[in-house]
């Protein structure tokens, strides 16, 4: 957790709640308590609005069409694509592809960059901390190619061991895959530090960002990576729609990911030439309106503002581990130097579906399962955990009600 923020009582969370409708909602007679945001967020009025005006007003498909209507949806799929370039702070839009969400991204740079650049001997470092997502597309692209996957360790708390980072770091190295936030732990990895060791070695860094950008402000080129991914509906946005940061000489020299319209420049039966990045990758009728509703989330989570947001998230964090901590036969999982948004936890004797199964009764939602990080799980010597996700609309008054629950499932498997 990081120190120095404003108060959490600078915050005014109530007035936030009443811009996600979803919220007012019961579940099985009593007041939604949502905490699962780690999979995905909901979507305030500002998003839902934009959308749907965008659908009532202007709808059309864009890039090739002459008529008003066309000319309009460009304009906001590519005003779209500004707004993200600020919100990295990338260089140039052209360094920002749209995709479905973080996987997309991650399988693009793995077949278009991967199968160019990484070859028989060649080794691709990853964190045993990642999501599936960050793992198989590196083992189907090392196996086809003779490569060989590595793996950081971490230690008990859940931090990663940069010795051992740095010694993994080798000449035949060729990428490093690093989450940028745990999305069991909440562990926030140095990635400023590991990029510093590739970039050392040589190697290339793809960071997944799924998990943060909710949380933290990203800047692409402070960092220094070369690839950045994230998902909208992680950050109060659609599903379906995401972003792959790219650097433009790394994106100028990669294949296309998909073949189809709107990524050519010229197509005969003989030959087709390619457009340029950022459409070279984004083939066919794009995700327009996950665009528009992208953009009106990332507004809405500027106009409030990290500091403020990460403050409130801090306090919820600390109020939840020590109530956790103080309910008999519960673990919780890590305890690293710097954490944000999320708790892993597990209840002696009980398993984390029958734990969630409770909580839902109780109106409750979190997550129950091994939350797509097998590997993480067997390095804890657990099948699966319950996790609890904290987003800017979550209160205080929740995670009593999460603390209470928590006490019940004792009673119920005691």
């Amino acid at each position: 957790m990081t120190r120095g923020r404003p108060a959490a009582s600078a915050f005014d969370v109530g007035a936030v709640r009443s811009d996600f409708p979803l919220l007012a909602r019961t579940v099985r007679g009593r007041p939604l308590v949502y905490l699962d945001n780690a999979a995905s967020t909901q979507k305030p009025r500002a998003v839902l609005d934009a959308e749907r005006r965008f659908y009532e007003t202007c709808y059309a498909n864009i890039h090739r069409g002459v008529h008003q209507l066309s000319q309009e949806a460009t304009a906001l799929y590519d005003a779209g694509r500004e707004a993200v370039r600020r919100f990295l702070n990338a260089r140039d839009a052209r360094e920002i592809v749209f995709v479905r969400g973080t996987t997309e991204a991650i399988n693009l740079v793995a077949y278009a960059w991967g199968r160019r650049n990484v070859g028989p001997g060649d080794e691709v470092l990853l964190t045993h901390m990642e999501h599936h997502s960050n793992i198989v597309p590196w083992q189907i692209l090392c196996e086809e190619k003779g490569a060989r996957l590595r793996v950081t360790p971490m230690d008990d708390r859940g931090d990663l061991i940069l010795e051992e980072a740095e010694r993994l770091l080798g000449e035949r190295t060729r990428l490093l895959a690093v989450t940028h936030v745990s999305n069991v732990l909440g562990t926030v990895n140095p990635v400023r530090e590991l990029i510093r060791m590739a970039r050392a070695r040589g190697a290339t860094v793809l960071v997944d960002g799924a998990q943060a950008v909710a949380h933290m402000p990203v800047d692409v080129q402070e960092l220094d990576c070369d690839f950045y991914a994230f998902s909208g509906h992680k950050v109060f946005g659609p599903t379906g729609i995401g972003v792959l940061y790219g650097k433009a000489e790394l994106l100028d020299a990669m294949p296309p990911f998909h073949g189809g319209g709107d990524m050519i420049r010229s197509v005969t039966f003989e030959r087709t030439t390619y457009a340029e990045p950022p459409q070279k990758f984004e083939a066919g009728t794009p995700n327009i309106a996950g665009v528009v509703g992208l953009e009106a989330a990332l507004s809405y989570l500027e106009r409030i503002g990290y500091p403020v947001i990460a403050a409130h998230e801090d306090d919820l964090f600390e109020r939840t581990t020590e109530a956790l901590e103080q309910i008999p036969g519960v673990r919780i999982l890590g305890k690293a130097r710097h954490r944000v948004s999320v708790i892993s936890f597990v209840v002696e004797g009980v398993h984390a579906h029958d734990v969630g199964t409770v909580l839902d009764v109780e109106g409750i939602a979190v997550r129950a399962g091994h939350h797509c990080a097998q590997p993480l799980m067997d390095r804890h010597g657990v099948a699966a955990t319950s996790r609890v996700s904290f987003a800017l609309y979550n209160t205080v008054e929740e995670v009593e009600a999460l603390a209470r629950a928590v006490r019940k499932v004792l009673e119920v498997f005691a």
